[in-house]
């Protein structure tokens, strides 16, 4: 998936993708500030990633990710937009590409957000109750 507006791409391609600005970018969030750099890269693989792009000079402006079995279930996740490049319209933008990528036609969407609801709420997301269950904090069973 790939698609260009004015200034920027964004494509899903992981080879683009750039850990150096992913990770702090992702640090920076109230959601993602104390997760471990290896947990950000193996959820990165483990997912489908997307990337915004300064087609001026290829540097990484914008990420999200999406855990899903690309049948019945996607959960949209670790959105961020870097700080000077907000106000924009990228995270509309991205946001977009996403719902609109078709191997996610179909899909129920889920995700979880303090903040931000009315960008989501174009796209068509509900607010919603659910449940959870936090990862285990021994999952070695020590």
């Amino acid at each position: 998936m790939s698609a260009q507006i004015d200034e920027y791409r964004i494509s899903s391609d992981k080879s683009l993708l750039q850990l150096d600005w992913i990770i702090p970018a992702l640090h920076a969030t109230y959601w993602a500030g104390v997760r471990p750099a290896e947990t950000i890269q193996k959820s990165v693989n483990a997912s489908l990633c997307y990337g915004i792009y300064s087609v001026r000079n290829s540097v990484q402006v914008g990420f999200a990710r999406v855990v899903t079995d690309e049948a019945t279930f996607a959960w949209l996740c670790d959105v961020v937009i870097d700080p000077a490049c907000r106000g924009i319209g990228l995270g509309k933008l991205l946001v977009s590409a996403i719902v609109a990528d078709e191997r996610l036609a179909g899909v129920t969407f889920l995700l979880g957000t303090r903040d931000a609801h009315g960008l989501y709420e174009r796209y068509g997301f509900v607010r919603h109750k659910a449940m959870r269950r936090a990862a285990d904090p021994n999952p070695a069973g020590e």
